[in-house]
């Protein structure tokens, strides 16, 4: 008996939400009595899959042989291993891939899925899981009761802890049939980050404050100097002042980096929905009486175009002094 954690790569490296994944199922595991299975596809290193093992993976199950997101192939990859392995729960990351394929995996199973969990299940009453609600202003429990149980976690809210230990790697190559679909060609976004935005520890976003894309320099700056990817709010994709792969908010990406820094944004709550479950909120604004301010852990009422600048030179300091 194991407990699944899906593992997904970008470019032939593993993400950073799915080593939290695995770390996630062998606390699971630890919970049950089980061990933790890595489940993955395509090209990434046997080296790298091996080093799964120092956050809880037993083994690995690859295909090499799937080498696209291809949701119905991986969703057949997942259910093939969950018989192989006797599984009874599979966890997820609350990412691109996770979204797609963990809800088609729980009607395939007839799985409890819980989307969106923020914290490790309670065993000790039944399977309990903790989850967000109202956009981040309250959290809600809920208890699994099907056999097979699928989790998907949201990212960076339980972390991962490297410790000692090397996985097995097996290759893993059931069919997985005609899935319907046809992944004809993968366009990579394009823009100045270097940084993918839900694998970030930092984020530096900005708002209509900065009056237009060609202030954005020094969003950039402060991004490049403190190894952070770069967001926006949503009038700014709307303006097509950046684009709309950096909006963040309810109807973009929702984050929990461990730094979010807002320049410029107001704090509608469609906005605050996507970047509450950060874990330090740095706001910027002329506006004292910005929402933001409410959820902010440090707020600086302040001329961005005078602020910003400032905490670019101050984060060049540190570096050079460093």
């Amino acid at each position: 008996m194991a407990v699944l954690a899906f593992v997904d790569t970008l470019e032939g490296s593993i993400t950073k939400s799915s080593y939290e994944a695995v770390h996630y199922a062998a606390k699971v595991a630890e919970k049950t009595g089980e061990s933790a299975v890595a489940v993955t596809y395509g090209d990434a290193s046997n080296d790298d899959l091996k080093a799964l093992g120092k956050f809880g993976a037993s083994k690995v199950l690859v295909h090499k042989e799937q080498k696209d997101m291809n949701p119905r192939a991986l969703t057949t990859l997942m259910q093939e291993a969950v018989a192989a392995e006797g599984a009874d729960v599979v966890v997820f990351a609350q990412d691109f891939t996770g979204k797609a394929v963990a809800p088609l995996l729980s009607a395939r199973l007839k799985a409890g899925l819980v989307s969106g969990a923020v914290d490790y299940p309670d065993t000790d009453n039944g399977f309990v899981v903790k989850k967000s609600a109202f956009s981040g202003k309250a959290f809600a429990m809920y208890s699994i009761k099907t056999e097979k149980k699928i989790i998907s976690i949201l990212p960076n809210s339980v972390g991962k802890e490297a410790g000692e230990g090397e996985a097995e790697v097996v290759e893993f190559t059931p069919a997985l049939g005609d899935t319907r679909i046809k992944v004809l060609e993968v366009e990579k976004e394009s823009g100045d980050g270097e940084i993918p935005l839900t694998e970030a520890d930092l984020v530096v976003s900005a708002g209509r404050g900065l009056k237009g894309p060609e202030n954005w320099q020094m969003v950039l700056d402060l991004a490049k100097e403190l190894g952070a990817a770069t967001a926006c709010s949503r009038p700014v994709a709307d303006m097509e002042w950046r684009p709309h792969h950096e909006h963040v908010g309810q109807t973009g990406v929702a984050i929990r980096p461990n730094l979010y820094i807002a320049i410029g944004i107001s704090g509608a709550i469609q906005h605050l929905a996507g970047v509450n479950g950060s874990k330090v909120i740095v706001v910027i604004n002329t506006d004292e009486e910005a929402p933001f301010f409410k959820a902010a852990d440090y707020g600086i009422v302040g001329d961005a175009f005078e602020v910003v600048p400032k905490l670019v030179e101050a984060a060049k300091a540190h570096k050079a002094a460093n």
